[in-house]
């Protein structure tokens, strides 16, 4: 049985399974590496001084964002003409009622997904905490145009970056040479390894699958940028707008 799955996922291109998702990940990584270090520099040398920490996190982050997507999807288009279309990424046409509905569906679908991965995983890792906080790269707002910044910056950069990168982009790929259901799985593995901290690496595992599936059943990423938006959007909520409410339900 695993003889013929290895054999039909070689014939079917499944080292595209490694090569995409290094790919993607090393480009991540790469960008925030090299803005870090500049936006270091530029720090040391006086450049940055004055500069609200909440602007700051706003332009750290469209540049990281934008410039992985260049680097992921221009640079194989420059050397080998590796060409990524509108479509290949779902983004062919403009958004549905269909689409508009599809996404708090999935919201739901997600938020039980999401509940029984974190309570299999409270009860079999010890070292699994639920109430780790993810950093963000906004603390202490406190204008009215520093919540604006986040805002756009967590749920609709954020987002819609993603969504193109991950299952746009990736899964777009990985499901031209793969089982649907690896391509899933190696999708969300790899969403959750980018969000750091384990609760949220689970949480947005969860998240990641049904946004694939999203991806999937409306051939149009659109629904899963909404989903995306969301979620980010209740989060954005609960952390900065109403963050007594997080230790109310937390009991």
């Amino acid at each position: 049985m695993w003889q013929n799955f290895s054999n039909k996922f070689i014939e079917r291109k499944g080292w595209m399974g490694i090569v995409l998702p290094v790919w993607v990940i090393a480009s991540f990584i790469l960008v925030q590496v090299v803005v870090s270090l500049l936006f270091i520099l530029a720090d040391n040398l006086g450049l940055l001084g004055g500069i609200n920490p909440a602007i700051l996190s706003t332009v750290t982050g469209a540049v990281v964002y934008t410039l992985t997507l260049l680097m992921v999807i221009g640079l194989p288009m420059l050397v080998k003409n590796y060409r990524t279309t509108k479509k290949d990424v779902g983004l062919e046409k403009l958004p549905t009622w269909i689409d508009l509905l599809l996404a708090p569906a999935g919201f739901l679908v997600y938020i039980f997904l999401s509940a029984i991965l974190i309570l299999l995983a409270t009860q079999f890792f010890t070292f699994f905490d639920a109430d780790q906080v993810q950093d963000t790269g906004f603390n202490q707002l406190g204008q009215g145009y520093e919540y604006l910044l986040a805002f756009v910056t967590l749920v609709i950069i954020a987002p819609v970056a993603e969504e193109i990168l991950f299952r746009g982009y990736l899964f777009g790929k990985l499901m031209k040479h793969m089982p649907i259901w690896v391509a899933i799985l190696i999708t969300s593995a790899l969403f959750g390894l980018a969000h750091g901290a384990w609760n949220v690496g689970i949480d947005v595992f969860a998240l990641s699958i049904v946004l694939c599936l999203l991806r999937l059943t409306s051939k149009s990423l659109w629904p899963a940028i909404l989903l995306h938006m969301m979620k980010n959007g209740l989060a954005f909520y609960l952390l900065f707008i109403n963050p007594t409410l997080l230790s109310t339900l937390g009991g």
